[in-house]
């Protein structure tokens, strides 16, 4: 139940990035935007697949690491009754 629980919030959390982020497409590089201008439609689809080549790997390795963070959560947490206080440092 735990692991459906954080898929549908995982999807969820997609969903809202992709709908609430529509200010995000309007704004553009002005590079991009010049060069798109006087090029072909061949041009356009090049610039259009160099944009996602360049997001999908960090995008990829942030996932990768959440998850491992995720995974690794519990594992420097002490149960209270090992913790001592001698006052040695």
């Amino acid at each position: 139940m735990k692991t459906g629980r954080c898929v549908s919030y995982l999807l969820f959390l997609l969903f809202a990035v992709g709908t609430l982020a529509v200010p995000a497409y309007s704004q553009s590089c002005a590079l991009c935007y010049t060069q798109a201008a006087s090029s072909g439609a061949r041009m356009i689809e090049a610039l259009k697949s160099g944009i996602l080549i360049l997001i999908v790997p960090p995008t990829l390795m942030t996932i990768a690491m959440i998850g491992v963070l995720y995974h690794k959560r519990n594992q420097c947490k002490r149960p209270d009754s090992v913790m001592e206080v001698d006052g040695s440092w």
